[in-house]
């Protein structure tokens, strides 16, 4: 994971002098928030999916964490664009972040500037390319997801990812790829850094909305799941739904859509990617590597 320019506050910066105060607040407090975005290479160059919806998460979650982005829109847009020019890549994992600076050291952000710096490199599949056709592991977490009253779900915050960072953790050293975790009340909510679906009987399922983060991806695959004739229906579950549904995977721009074969030891469905999951996954990336006519909108050339 390295490249060699990063964006900050307007110029590009040497990968390795983009670099922050000691003292900033976002490092000792967590007040940033941030995007995860991903570029693929098509047959027409460069295109970075959904760019314009991630760019209005990362608006909507300053809003609410009370930070003026110096940059507009469209100013950032074409930040994103130059950077992975800058950078020379045809394909890329892209990340804005907008963090209170350096100023005053104390809880209270306001007195500190906001700054933006986008970072791309690099990566392909989350848990490697076998995982998209064979899956990955998982578990439920000890560690709940924050109840829903003591940050912003809706808010893409830094601070909010430690309960992840936790989560994570665990699920690594307890040998399995993922964690899943449940909200305060026992109903699961998503992964560490995805949302969460599965099927039974031919239904789609996820968590409903206002537990989770708002993905662009877990929309990208809704409308992709609908438009393929399925119903896709939200729903509060208990962990043992998971254990018995059909099949399961996770979506996320970092995941993107990833099958699960197992949660907590048991087998989901034959333990392999389910036929559902397999055309939606396969319809996903033929709309993110720009095959697919219908979903242009999505995509944002550079």
């Amino acid at each position: 994971m390295k490249a060699e320019k990063v964006w900050m506050d307007g110029k590009m910066v040497d990968w390795d002098k983009a670099q922050v105060h000691i003292c900033t607040h976002a490092l000792h407090y967590g007040s940033g928030v941030f995007e995860g975005i991903r570029a693929y290479e098509t047959d027409k160059g460069t295109a970075i999916f959904r760019l314009r919806e991630h760019l209005d998460r990362l608006f909507d979650s300053a809003k609410i964490l009370k930070m003026d982005i110096p940059f507009d829109q469209e100013q950032l847009r074409q930040a994103t664009k130059d950077t992975i020019k800058a950078n020379q890549l045809k394909s890329c994992y892209i990340r804005p972040l907008v963090y209170r600076g350096f100023k005053e050291l104390g809880v209270n952000p306001f007195t500190c500037p906001v700054n933006c710096a986008i970072a791309v490199w690099e990566w392909g599949a989350y848990w490697g390319e076998e995982a998209l056709a064979q899956g990955i592991r998982a578990k439920i977490s000890t560690y709940a997801r924050s109840y829903i009253n003591s940050t912003s779900l809706k808010a893409k915050v830094c601070a909010n990812y430690i309960n992840s960072v936790f989560a994570k953790m665990e699920a690594i050293e307890a040998g399995v790829d993922e964690a899943i975790l449940l909200d305060p009340n026992g109903y699961v909510t998503e992964g560490s850094g995805e949302n969460l679906f599965w099927v039974r009987k031919g239904v789609i399922y996820t968590t409903p909305n206002v537990t989770v983060l708002e993905g662009i991806t877990r929309d990208s695959v809704i409308k992709i799941a609908e438009e393929l004739g399925y119903r896709v229906q939200e729903k509060y579950i208990a962990r043992d739904e998971l254990y018995i549904s059909d099949e399961a995977f996770f979506a996320g721009t970092a995941a993107e859509v990833t099958p699960i074969r197992e949660i907590d030891n048991y087998q989901i469905g034959e333990g392999k990617r389910g036929p559902i999951t397999e055309k939606i996954q396969k319809r996903f990336f033929d709309i993110a590597r720009g095959k697919d006519s219908q979903y242009s909108a999505w995509l944002d050339y550079i």
